[in-house]
């Protein structure tokens, strides 16, 4: 979706790096200063309102957090992006993945991962279906890639380049309005999308992709953590402490009423997010295909872990790191690779 243009857009403002994601959306720093209340928690999104955030709007609307006692304020991504947001302070929680928060940290950022979402790789790197000359990642060589330019996307394109037979090499675009449409504009030849969003829109809409997983094609470990993170010393308050413990729970649940009532759930990220203007028959489907792919459960398909698997974060962090994607803060590379337990913790989400 667009959004893995804007998440990624915003890792390289604030940490010159990273991975996929698509549009740039609204925002500004101008969202107030968090409240670090122990039953107040802000929470920034990472993109316009979509079906990854759905559980934060079915807790809101439906009292979870009322009765959890925290009181949430949702705000619309900033410029900067979340990561720099929560860093300093504009907001307590936001929107993330776990590899923008390796790459932050490197460059002196002091963040922790707290709650993973995504239990499996939602990032599908595609060219459209009408371009029969590309059949698998090899054919990506020599091809223009739509990117920001981020070294991880590089890393990842080019290990399924090379796995399927091909020197790595490519060129890059950078998006216009959308990726979508920088392809069919024929400014590009392949790009990054997300099976529950983009992918979806295409197969409502239009235009048919031809779509290849990372880990398909050699990229070890789950590329696509994506969840929630705070600043770490903002932890160091038991009374913040106690609040997010609140906020997580809470938002879980909202995450499992959308795993048991997809079609609901939609209805209410809708009315809610009015304001982005979603389509409902887009957004149905989207809940329809997290389900069938399973992309937020390990084993039991009506509730969310929420969980990190750090033997599949490490195996990442591990590839990119020896790609030389993380760097400190005068460039250089770091001197072993981010390590995942330092990053992220399990103990809000148990």
């Amino acid at each position: 979706m667009k959004k893995m243009e804007l998440r990624k857009a915003a890792a390289m403002v604030g940490a010159a790096c990273l991975i996929a994601s698509l549009a740039a959306c609204g925002g500004d720093d101008t969202a107030g200063s968090a409240d670090s209340s122990t039953d107040s928690v802000s929470f920034m999104l990472d993109w316009t309102p979509n079906t990854n955030h759905i559980g934060l709007y079915v807790a809101q609307e439906l009292g979870y957090y009322d009765e959890a006692g925290v009181d949430v304020t949702i705000l619309p991504t900033a410029q900067a992006g979340a990561e720099v947001s929560v860093e300093n302070g504009v907001a307590n929680v936001g929107f993330t993945t776990l590899s923008n928060v390796a790459a932050f940290n490197a460059q002196g950022s002091d963040l922790k991962f707290v709650f993973d979402l995504t239990q499996k790789q939602v990032a599908r790197w595609c060219a459209l279906a009408s371009r029969t000359d590309i059949t698998s990642p090899k054919d990506f060589d020599g091809k223009t890639f739509v990117s920001f330019g981020s070294a991880e996307q590089t890393a990842v394109v080019q290990q399924m380049i090379k796995n399927a037979g091909g020197t790595g090499e490519f060129e890059t675009a950078t998006a216009g309005t959308s990726t979508f449409e920088t392809l069919t504009s024929g400014q590009g030849d392949f790009g990054g999308f997300y099976a529950t969003w983009e992918n979806v829109e295409s197969e409502l809409n239009g235009p048919a992709l031809n779509c290849f997983v990372a880990g398909d094609w050699g990229v070890p470990g789950n590329p696509d953590q994506l969840g929630f993170a705070v600043k770490s010393s903002w932890l160091d308050d038991a009374g913040n402490k106690e609040a997010l413990g609140k906020f997580i729970e809470a938002t879980k649940r909202g995450y499992d009423y959308a795993l048991a009532h997809p079609d609901e759930a939609a209805e209410i990220l809708v009315k809610a997010a009015s304001t982005a203007q979603l389509d409902e028959t887009l957004v149905k489907a989207s809940m329809q295909e997290i389900l069938d792919g399973a992309y937020w459960t390990d084993g039991d398909a009506t509730s969310l872990p929420g969980t990190v698997n750090f033997d599949d974060a490490q195996a990442y962090l591990d590839f990119q790191y020896e790609a030389g994607t993380y760097t400190d803060a005068d460039g250089d590379p770091l001197a072993q690779a981010p390590q995942a337990e330092d990053l992220a913790t399990n103990e809000f989400a148990q």
